[in-house]
């Protein structure tokens, strides 16, 4: 392949203007899309999607639940630190009430002093606070208006019960207030997606700029990879904003399409600039370019850009297609909202790439020389000493000594990485997913504390755990009710309510935790019930159960599907099935390991002090089912990207044990540095505020650590010198297949 990567250079240096032009003009129109220039922007596309079954219970009972509905949406003040029977309370309320009734859309304001016989009438009860210190205000708008004037209502009802309790100043001075809607929740959750992007940024592109100047040696070829990194954020916010267009993503992918955006821009741009510094000085070291000529142009130049993408180039595009495919299984798994991610990643990945082969070029053959030459912008003396020293293996006594150790005692060192593995992929069989709602948001977040005063103080108005939907009449919903009463894991059970044709039974289980253990036995409590009518069981556990479940049915077959791919393009690459195995093994095992820290760290709570209570008794769904496949394509990616050179040397005649030892000397310091630029970037999740945010980044920091550390330095190059003559095993019809690749190099 590199005779195509080649040409693709050669076609580049020919028109490097006209590349960058077209990628700037695409970088323009991604910041129109995604910026909010046109539209509403990618923050304003995204939801507060979770992922559901499509074709499960829960999936059908909340259908059924949305076309039976025939109210609108609804705003609610809590209403604290007043007592309902001060004197002059029901006058203070009235301007209120008459400036929400004025809204347009607006068909009922409810509190308790407003009904008749007041805090006395029984129907007042769920709008009372248990502690006496408060009560609850409740706008309801038709359901019937368009988008642009439910928003418009929305918003001015928002606006006019957010000053509500400073109206009750006079009767009761201490009165405070919280204002919960869905509409709040949806634009709390966009503003902490937006700041923790911010802060993400703040912290660790300073970080990553840094490792790129030490790898590049110069500020100039520095820069190259952050506008590839800037064009490739640009563009693929903007895919992320037409797949919103399309179906739901959820808010979180945002930030993540975003870090993975400039993590894979900078570790391929890095890996491009680097090769390409290195031929350009190979030719200008040896006569000066002249030995490079071409009619138009630096021959020199032209000539490093065509070796680069050659080289360079397949390997960038050799880790792109592994991860683009990793990431394709999410499109197997069956809820659309993880289906919708994958897309979202599968499009930044395939961005980046191109940026990698095409735009970064261009700039290289623009800049040419000045490259090289010495300057305020170029090499920077101090610099491109550390790099020296950094690349030369014999200046590095410690790395020297691991190596000897892996050269010395393979068989113990394949052993010991094996066991460490084992160790870290133990807690993974652990895991238990969870679908969780507002408990994502951070504890300081105003909805959160909406909710959670909601089920302290007025538990008959917040909604049960658990819902069954029942296609009957008030009177058989009811008898059946009592049974489900019965059940060992119930606490109480909400009296029967009519919606259109349809009875809804609400089911408060024994624990707080809408999600936990003990809501999910009442979902199948309640389902194992034999019900002389159709029922559908809702709510946070049931959803969680069935997304579970599909989960479960599916996931084998996409990770089939992913590993026999996976398994053929490192079979091309390489040529080898033991290596090709192996890697595939070890991919797995790091993508696993992944899963084991979210576990330790997200399910048992163990770094709360660190990261802040993150811990919701399990692992997101969305968090694992993103993290693992990235963490296994990266993982595979780059270790495709070094077994491919091993063969490469083996197929000019080198031995195995040269092969892989001169392999790693050439790549492993460049490698290094790139995961250790996507870890600094992942860092921006990991001090997120947004708890799936925390999970994704804990675990693509963690599996990229073990893949750059434990895998590539230790484990691999271990298992060559073990593995030896056996690493070339293969049938004849995959030489077969190789050999059009072997005459394309």
């Amino acid at each position: 392949m590199a005779r195509v990567f080649a040409r693709l250079g050669r076609t580049v240096a020919l028109h490097p203007r006209i590349v960058v032009v077209a990628w700037l003009v695409l970088s323009v129109l991604g910041v129109a899309l995604a910026g909010g220039v046109v539209g509403d922007g990618a923050l304003g596309r995204v939801t507060t999607a979770t992922p559901v079954a499509p074709g499960s219970q829960s999936a059908q009972g909340a259908q059924v639940l949305a076309d039976a509905r025939t109210s609108g949406p609804s705003v609610t003040l809590v209403v604290q630190g007043v007592d309902p029977t001060v004197e002059g309370l029901d006058d203070a309320l009235d301007p209120a009430r008459t400036a929400l009734a004025a809204i347009t859309g607006v068909v009922g304001v409810y509190d308790p002093l407003g009904l008749p016989d007041g805090i006395t009438n029984p129907a007042a009860a769920p709008l009372l606070a248990l502690d006496g210190q408060g009560f609850l205000v409740v706008v309801e708008l038709a359901p019937d208006l368009g988008e642009g004037a439910q928003e418009a209502s929305l918003e001015a009802v928002t606006a006019r019960l957010t000053t509500l309790p400073q109206d009750l100043a006079a009767v009761a001075p201490g009165a405070t207030g919280i204002v919960g809607a869905d509409h709040l929740v949806q634009e709390e959750l966009t503003v902490e997606v937006g700041r923790d992007l911010g802060t993400g940024a703040l912290l660790t592109l300073p970080v990553a700029a840094v490792l790129v100047l030490l790898v590049l040696g110069g500020l100039l070829a520095a820069a190259i990879p952050f506008a590839a990194a800037a064009v490739a954020l640009a563009v693929g916010l903007a895919a992320l904003w037409v797949v919103a267009a399309v179906t739901d993503v959820d808010a979180s992918v945002v930030t993540v399409a975003a870090v993975l955006a400039l993590g894979l821009s900078l570790g391929y741009g890095m890996l491009v600039v680097h090769r390409f510094l290195d031929e350009l000085h190979d030719l200008v070291d040896e006569d000066d370019g002249a030995g490079s000529r071409r009619r138009r142009g630096d021959g020199a130049v032209a000539e490093a850009v065509e070796r680069t993408t050659a080289t360079a180039g397949w390997t960038v595009a050799c880790s792109a297609a592994v991860l683009a495919v990793a990431v394709s299984g999410l499109l197997l798994l069956g809820p659309r909202v993880l289906a919708a991610a994958g897309v979202v990643v599968v499009l930044v990945v395939l961005v980046a790439a191109a940026a990698a082969l095409t735009l970064v070029p261009a700039l290289l053959v623009v800049l040419g020389r000045r490259l090289v030459q010495p300057g305020v912008l170029g090499p920077l003396p101090g610099v491109r000493t550390l790099r020296a020293r950094a690349v030369q293996r014999a200046r590095d006594p410690r790395v020297s000594a691991v190596r000897s150790q892996v050269r010395g005692r393979p068989w113990w060192v394949v052993a010991g990485c094996m066991l460490l593995l084992g160790v870290l992929v133990a807690p993974a069989s652990r895991v238990d997913l969870r679908v969780s709602g507002t408990e994502l948001l951070p504890a300081t977040a105003t909805q959160r504390a909406f909710l959670e005063a909601l089920a302290a103080g007025y538990p008959a108005a917040s909604s049960p755990a658990v819902a069954v939907v029942a296609e009957t009449d008030l009177e058989q919903a009811q008898a059946w009710a009592e049974q489900v009463a019965t059940l060992e894991a119930v606490a109480s059970v909400d009296a029967p309510t009519t919606m259109g044709s349809y009875v809804v039974i609400g089911v408060r289980p024994a624990s707080t935790d809408p999600g936990g253990a003990v809501a999910q036995r009442v979902v199948r409590d309640v389902r194992a019930l034999d019900a002389p009518f159709e029922i559908w069981v809702v709510g946070q556990a049931a959803e969680q159960t069935d997304v579970t479940q599909m989960l479960k049915a599916r996931a084998p077959l996409a990770a089939a599907a992913v590993a026999v791919v996976t398994l053929a393009l490192l079979l091309l690459a390489t040529g080898s099935v033991t290596l090709s195995v192996a890697a595939l093994g070890t991919s797995t095992l790091v993508a696993l390991a992944g899963a084991g820290a979210l576990v330790v760290v997200f399910q048992t709570g163990r770094l709360d002090a660190l990261l802040g209570p993150a811990a919701t008794g399990g692992v997101e769904t969305s968090a694992l089912a993103i993290a693992a496949p990235v963490a296994f394509g990266l993982s595979a990616g780059y270790g495709m990207a070094l077994l491919a050179r091993i063969a490469e040397l083996h197929e000019a005649g080198r031995r195995t044990d040269v092969a892989a030892r001169v392999a790693r000397r050439r790549s492993w310091v460049l490698l290094t540095a790139v995961s250790g630029v996507l870890v600094a970037l992942l860092g921006g999740l990991v001090v997120a505020d947004l708890v799936v945010l925390q999970e994704i980044g804990v675990a693509l920091a963690a599996a990229v650590l073990l893949d750059a550390t434990v895998v590539r330095l230790l484990l691999l190059p271990a298992a060559t010198t073990v593995l030896a003559g056996q690493s070339w095993w293969g049938a004849a019809w995959l030489a077969r297949l190789r050999d059009p690749l072997v005459r394309l190099r």
